[in-house]
């Protein structure tokens, strides 16, 4: 018999990170006593047949995918369950005017669910080969509260990092735009760590002018930085400013976090406008996008790296050829994460759990490979919605 969607519940729940405050920007940075509360939801998809697939999403379980998840729940209630790419193009369709983000939840919970009634691991589903996946730190903002607020104080941190397993490291910069901070920052971990840790630079598009964002790639190129990912204002979406950009440093920029759907990454691959591409399975249409990306990346001779940490983010970097680093995000001085500690199976994303080759593991149990902390979740629930049959 085939096994449609009965039901759609999301779980909306908050959970405390201490020592974490964010800037005016809202980028998460260290503050020493503060004490953020931070919102995130879980989907769980029911089969006809009694099929179950979950998916807790990280960093992109924000309040505007929240949103796009409830909309497109009541509109796959019986749909077949197995027909993830008719799902991925519909949905594709109908969040047009959204850039897709809510699908990707979805998707994610379908692939668990297949995963889960086949006794197979969804890295086994995507032909995964990989079973540990080397990392790189990826450091909360800069600040100027005590934490990440200098060169040195960045440097200690790498240094823990480094002395935990990790071999490359990114910063994440200031707030404030300033590229003489940032040059001077790039310096000093270029000269302390030469030849001992890959190096990455985020500046999140803080930086204002082109002229700026020119001074601190040359920067870069000094320091032999491994990427340098959207470095000014543009935001990562203009294609003819990170071309120009490009022509005129010789540090790799890594683009298209914050562009979405396939066909758009392809018209920037096309135009030459970035050397690595960025995937994320809770950003980028779920499972299916981002392993549709990552392919149209190795057509071109391109790396595709992945963006933030989680079941499904393994899953999909096991089974990618082109593709070099794990993305351990976000973490600083005393927060080891800020990701939900939703996980029952001892599943983590911490920065101590990063084995001393550096690198994690990519769970090989049935579905996504964990198993949710539905004490945790039930405890810290704030709203249920539910699509369908009664939950």
């Amino acid at each position: 018999m085939t096994e449609r969607i009965a039901r759609v519940e999301v779980f909306e729940y908050e959970f405390l990170v201490q020592d974490l405050g964010a800037d005016r920007k809202h980028n998460r940075v260290y503050q020493k006593g503060a004490q953020s509360r931070i919102g995130n939801f879980v989907v769980r998809i029911t089969g006809s047949e009694g099929s179950v697939g979950e998916f807790a999403p990280g960093l992109g379980g924000k309040l505007p995918h929240l949103g796009q998840v409830l909309f497109v729940a009541p509109l796959i209630v019986g749909q077949v369950v197995d027909e993830r790419e008719r799902i991925f193009n519909d949905l594709k369709k109908v969040l047009r005017h959204f850039g897709g983000v809510g699908a990707s939840h979805v998707d994610c919970a379908l692939w668990d669910l297949v995963g889960r009634r086949t006794g197979m691991s969804v890295s086994a589903l995507l032909g995964g080969y990989r079973k540990r996946l080397p990392a790189y730190a990826s450091a909360i903002h800069a600040d100027d509260n005590g934490g990440l607020c200098c060169k040195e104080a960045f440097a200690d941190f790498a240094e823990q990092c480094y002395a935990l397993g990790f071999r490359a490291f990114k910063v994440h910069g200031w707030t404030d735009g300033d590229a003489g901070r940032e040059i001077e920052n790039i310096r000093h971990l270029g000269k302390h760590f030469a030849g001992r840790m890959e190096l990455m630079l985020d500046l999140g598009g803080e930086i204002l002018t082109f002229a700026d964002a020119l001074r601190i790639g040359r920067a870069c190129d000094e320091a032999g930085f491994y990427w340098l990912e959207d470095p000014f204002r543009d935001n990562g979406t203009s294609q003819h400013a990170q071309k120009k950009l490009r022509q005129m440093i010789r540090t790799p920029i890594l683009a298209l976090e914050h562009v979405r759907g396939l066909e758009p990454k392809a018209d920037w691959i096309a135009a030459e406008a970035t050397d690595f591409v960025r995937a994320d399975p809770e950003y980028d249409l779920g499972v299916t996008g981002t392993m549709k990306t990552a392919h149209l990346a190795e057509a071109f001779g391109l790396d595709c790296e992945i963006h933030s940490a989680g079941p499904a983010h393994r899953a999909c970097m096991s089974a990618i050829r082109n593709s070099n680093y794990y993305e351990l995000a976000l973490v600083g001085p005393g927060i080891p994460t800020i990701l939900p500690p939703v996980y029952a199976d001892g599943y983590s994303d911490s920065m101590t759990a990063v084995g001393k080759d550096g690198c994690y593991p990519v769970p090989d149990g049935p579905g996504l490979g964990v198993t949710l902390d539905w004490e945790f979740i039930r405890s810290h629930q704030t709203r249920h919605h539910c699509f369908g049959g009664k939950s």
